[in-house]
């Protein structure tokens, strides 16, 4: 679903009109999370996710963040960004809110990793982890 935010910012859905290299590039050079992720593994995680939200501006791709199924009812928010040029704006609120609220799975539970953004997801009812969640780190 293509929502229209003005100033020609968009988000879309679309699986088919994500640039996965432009995303790649990110993920692998500029993300904390990610860094050195190959091409490969990019590929296969954003045709694996369940639903894919781009964020664009003029056409060009400028956010992303993916969502992976758990379980039933069970979704996973990641690689969630927005290029540095375009921070500042309430794009990723927008972008979250796209994959959160306005998609299929607003119904869903939803959980998620992050190190710095804290607020934007306690904005959308993400709370911090209780006394059930537990994290293996990757070895």
């Amino acid at each position: 679903m293509k929502r229209d935010l003005g100033d020609g910012f968009e988000v879309d859905d679309d699986p088919s009109r994500i640039d996965v290299d432009a995303v790649h590039r990110f993920l692998a050079n500029e993300s904390y999370w990610a860094r050195d992720r190959d091409l490969e593994t990019v590929r296969k995680i954003v045709g694996e996710a369940v639903r894919v939200v781009g964020m664009y501006h003029d056409g060009e791709l400028v956010g992303f963040c993916r969502a992976a199924r758990c379980a039933p009812k069970l979704f996973y928010l990641a690689d969630v960004y927005v290029v540095d040029a375009y921070r500042g704006r309430g794009l990723g609120v927008e972008l979250v809110r796209e994959m959160i609220d306005n998609g299929p799975h607003a119904d869903a539970k939803w959980f998620l990793h992050t190190e710095d953004a804290h607020s934007l997801y306690e904005r959308f009812g993400f709370e911090k982890p209780d006394y059930k969640l537990m994290e293996r780190p990757r070895r």
